[in-house]
């Protein structure tokens, strides 16, 4: 055995998370994809066959009560709120990421005041994965303001009185980089603007802390970290100070302060409720409450810890193993710029990709010229990173 071998067999040994990889459906494969579809937590089978079979096929309609299902959106957003840093009563789930996007947004703008207010400008993270971008200009484009794609680290010298919302992610969906979300939001708070972060690369892999670092509104979705399945309901965070002003753009009935009196006319509930727009997709949501119970007992200061340890051997592995100048890490270095994957750019890197599957490692591609590796460490060990980095290596050696 090799030396990383040994190393990687010593690490899992001492491993406090190891456990809970038994709380999932796994094989041999090693699977480092968990940032773009989390693996199948084992409760969920049995959890959607008794919502098909027993609430929905025997109690038929009787389930939207005495099953939960009407309450289900803010129950399941308390059960996030921990993984975020948040108290309960500020999250509910429904709709795609996308579409909460579109919500946070032109609410972040009319709680800003908008145009009216002289606050015509809506910032973007020009590295955001595409259809922020898409949305944002949509939004701006509907509340009257202009748009302005920065990175990241430009945004503090391009706040303005004129600002009325910043978007930005908190892991770069690309190279893995973690952005200073405690420092930007202060900016954005010190300009007078309303900051909306984007979570989907971080909520369930680090410490998010959106109570305590004031964020204002916030969307991520469950199917990667999370675990809640393909297309499963993404969520809105709406802070709780903001919310009787939250004025969304999206008033759909069940967010109605009366939804079942079916008034012409719009009165917004209290609280996060009105993140809500039409009747919740049930089935995906209880399967994503169901997978969620895989962090009973979990503490995501320890998660970070592990991610962090597997980063690191994985980029130790990686120099053992794979030939001087055929790989370039573009994931940061630092603890604290570096998400909970590792991207690595080289030559034909789809067709490495395809090789890497092929021999039962999981990774994926992106354009043009990035590997990426994501690291669950709820369900990843140690030996999985050093077999992924020595399959690898043997990969580019041919």
């Amino acid at each position: 055995m090799s030396e990383s071998g040994s190393r990687a067999e010593k690490l899992d040994a001492t491993d406090e998370l190891a456990g809970l990889r038994a709380r999932f459906v796994l094989d041999d494969v090693v699977y480092l994809d968990g940032n773009s579809l989390g693996a199948l937590p084992a409760a969920v089978p049995g959890r959607v066959e008794d919502v098909v079979r027993r609430q929905w096929g025997s109690l038929r309609i009787r389930s939207w009560d005495e099953s939960g299902w009407w309450t289900a959106p803010e129950r399941i957003g308390d059960r996030i709120a921990p993984l975020v840093g948040a108290a309960a009563g500020q999250i509910v789930v429904g709709d795609s990421t996308s579409v909460n996007v579109f919500k946070a947004l032109v609410g972040a703008v009319r709680l800003a005041g908008g145009p009216d207010a002289g606050r015509d400008e809506v910032i973007v993270d020009a590295t955001t994965f595409p259809t922020d971008g898409y949305i944002a200009e949509s939004a701006a484009r509907m509340t009257g303001c202009t748009l302005r794609a920065v990175t990241p680290a430009e945004v503090p010298g391009v706040l303005s009185g004129r600002t009325a919302a910043v978007l930005l992610n908190h892991v770069d969906y690309r190279t893995g980089r973690l952005h200073d979300l405690p420092g930007l939001t202060a900016a954005v708070h010190a300009a007078g603007a309303i900051a909306v972060w984007d979570l989907c690369h971080s909520a369930g892999a680090l410490p998010v802390g959106l109570d305590a670092h004031g964020v204002d509104l916030a969307v991520g979705c469950t199917y990667k970290y999370l675990n809640g399945g393909p297309g499963s309901p993404a969520y809105l965070y709406v802070r709780r100070e903001l919310q009787n002003r939250f004025d969304s753009p999206l008033p759909g009935w069940t967010s109605h302060a009366d939804p079942f009196g079916m008034s012409p006319s719009y009165a917004p509930a209290e609280g996060a409720l009105r993140g809500r727009v039409g009747t919740p997709d049930i089935l995906s949501m209880l399967a994503l409450e169901a997978a969620l119970e895989v962090w009973d007992g979990v503490s995501v200061e320890a998660v970070r810890a592990k991610s962090l340890a597997l980063t690191d051997f994985f980029l130790e592995c990686v120099a053992s193993y794979v030939g001087e100048g055929r790989v370039e890490c573009v994931t940061p270095l630092a603890h604290g710029e570096r998400g909970s994957q590792v991207a690595l750019r080289c030559e034909d890197a789809g067709g490495v990709m395809k090789r890497l599957i092929e021999r039962g490692v999981v990774g994926d591609f992106r354009h043009p010229d990035v590997l990426r590796f994501g690291f669950t460490p709820l369900y990843v060990g140690f030996a999985d990173v050093e077999r992924a980095a020595r399959v690898l290596g043997e990969t580019l050696a041919r």
